[in-house]
């Protein structure tokens, strides 16, 4: 139904649509029956969200926005959106059997994310980029990519031992992972020499142990950072069992700092991919592996699962109970997600919800 001003006149309610890019968004707006009143194109920078949204709002009341990649190109656009109170939903791409049948271009996929947001159809309320949380995001990003590199590193440099000098293996290749770093971070190989195998696996072995060495550091600052935002944001949460600074601050990242977008510990837990799949057909009931989700929270709370099973002893009964209910390891441990899964998301929400009341 249309809204009336004050003076008797109708206002048209309309629903948008966005395709976000890298250097550009394409909007479109249709009416409440469907019906296409146009599409333009403008910049993907501040001016271009301020005459987008004036354009948008030129054809009528806007009742709400459908923003394809919300925490990525259309980052921005969301957080003016927000700011200026329109209502933003966030909306997957057209699955293939919709291209296939309408072809692709930004047009097309703007007028398909304003119908979808307008039908309230694979639509989720997309994440708040502006509080710590997102700090926290953006640190956590850092680190992980110094985690990873680093370990990239390791292998490397036990890859070259494999292949290195007799003399030179026999030395390195029963050092613990801190002594092995340490020395070949101190070799003093000649670089006069460098045709020589044996001096050239030095100097590469010397260089990526310098490599980790500084790598370390930086995981070590970044921690150093970390851990009491973390801390401020949810000290419950960081101090449950088996939690700690890094899974808290990942679970923290994928709530978002809107965490109420979240209906319920059963959506948390499908978010984390910790939720089985209804697979069933027929006579057959069953369920099968969630393989979606946010993997990084998946590994999050299979972290939590190992530590408690190593030091939790009701963990650990649970653990023998369901052994002997015939199940096997990796079973209980997706019980053991889920449930785990229930608890957190708890945590999340009332140590949140307590902060702000306050």
């Amino acid at each position: 139904m249309p809204s009336i001003t004050p003076h008797g006149q109708a206002i048209t309610e309309i629903a948008g649509g966005i395709d976000t890019h890298s250097d550009s968004h394409t909007a479109a707006v249709i009416d409440q029956v469907g019906r296409v009143l146009g599409s333009e194109q403008f910049p993907a920078d501040a001016a271009g969200y301020v005459a987008l949204l004036a354009w948008m709002r030129s054809f009528g009341r806007l009742v709400n926005v459908g923003v394809e990649g919300t925490g990525a190109y259309g980052a921005g656009l969301a957080r003016l959106l927000r700011a200026e109170r329109v209502q933003v939903v966030e909306v997957d791409r057209p699955d293939r059997k919709t291209r296939r049948f309408q072809g692709k271009s930004d047009p097309i996929d703007a007028v398909q994310a304003a119908r979808t947001a307008l039908a309230a159809e694979r639509t989720g309320i997309p994440k708040q980029r502006d509080g710590r949380v997102e700090a926290v995001r953006n640190l956590r990003v850092a680190r992980r990519s110094a985690v990873d590199q680093r370990a990239d590193v390791q292998r490397q440099i036990k890859t070259l031992i494999v292949t290195a000098p007799d003399d030179l293996r026999e030395r390195l290749r029963s050092l613990g992972v801190k002594d092995l770093i340490t020395t070949c971070a101190h070799m003093r190989p000649d670089r006069t020499n460098t045709a020589s195998p044996a001096t050239a696996v030095k100097i590469a072995l010397r260089s990526l142990a310098r490599r980790h060495q500084h790598l370390t550091a930086e995981i070590t600052n970044l921690d150093e950072l970390l851990k009491p935002l973390v801390l401020s944001i949810n000290p419950s949460l960081v101090a449950a069992n088996g939690v700690g600074t890094d899974v808290a601050g990942q679970l923290l990242t994928t709530a978002g700092e809107n965490h109420d977008r979240l209906t319920s510990e059963a959506a948390f837990a499908m978010l984390c991919g910790a939720a089985p799949i209804p697979a069933s057909s027929g006579k057959t009931n069953r369920h099968r592996l969630n393989r979606g989700g946010d993997r990084q929270a998946n590994k999050a709370l299979h972290h939590v699962v190992l530590c408690r099973l190593r030091w939790d002893p009701r963990t650990r009964a649970y653990m023998e109970r369901r052994t002997k209910d015939g199940l096997s390891k990796k079973e209980i441990i997706r019980c053991l997600k889920r449930y785990i899964a229930r608890e957190l998301y708890q945590l999340i929400t009332t140590s949140n919800d307590l902060e702000l009341a306050a």
